[in-house]
């Protein structure tokens, strides 16, 4: 074994310091790609929230490589009950990316409030909830609620898809 690879041995944290300076970067990128026309009475600017993220999880990354190649390490979670001996439970993994899947396949064509109200009942499905009626009910609502929350709160049109015009 090289000494680099037993210096490594056991820094698992490493990868995760690298994946927060990967995404500081990245975010750094894209802010810096933003088209801004100048405003004299708006100083900060729609480039300064992206910026400050991107230099905290630079700084993240940086410490918690610093903190990991020192000998830290983080502390196993006590209050876990996961068996890591037994298998998955496929039974509901998969309906729940199913759902999931489905979703992302739906929502440009369908619409948000379709292609929610699939993502919101598939996953009561999966999760073992077999009160189809009132699920099917409550997941129309929240994606409903969700779709005029992003309207009207928010000013972000979610696609209507196939009820354009009918929201």
């Amino acid at each position: 074994m090289s000494s680099q690879a037993s210096v490594l041995k056991g820094r698992a944290e490493l990868g995760v310091a690298l994946l927060l300076g990967a995404a500081g970067v990245l975010v750094f990128l894209d802010a810096n790609g933003l088209s801004t026309p100048y405003s004299r009475t708006d100083p900060v600017g729609p480039k300064t929230v992206p910026f400050i993220v991107a230099g905290l999880l630079v700084v993240c990354a940086i410490l918690l490589a610093i903190n990991v190649l020192r000998g830290g390490k983080g502390e196993a979670e006590g209050g876990e009950d996961v068996e890591l001996g037994h298998p998955a439970d496929w039974k509901t993994v998969l309906p729940l990316a199913g759902a999931f899947i489905l979703n992302i396949l739906l929502i440009d064509w369908a619409g948000w409030v379709i292609s929610g109200t699939v993502l919101f009942w598939g996953s009561l499905l999966a999760l073992g909830s077999r009160h189809y009626i009132r699920d099917g009910l409550i997941a129309l609502a929240l994606s409903l609620l969700t779709f005029y929350g992003f309207y009207l709160g928010l000013g972000i049109a979610l696609p209507a898809g196939l009820l354009e015009g009918i929201l």
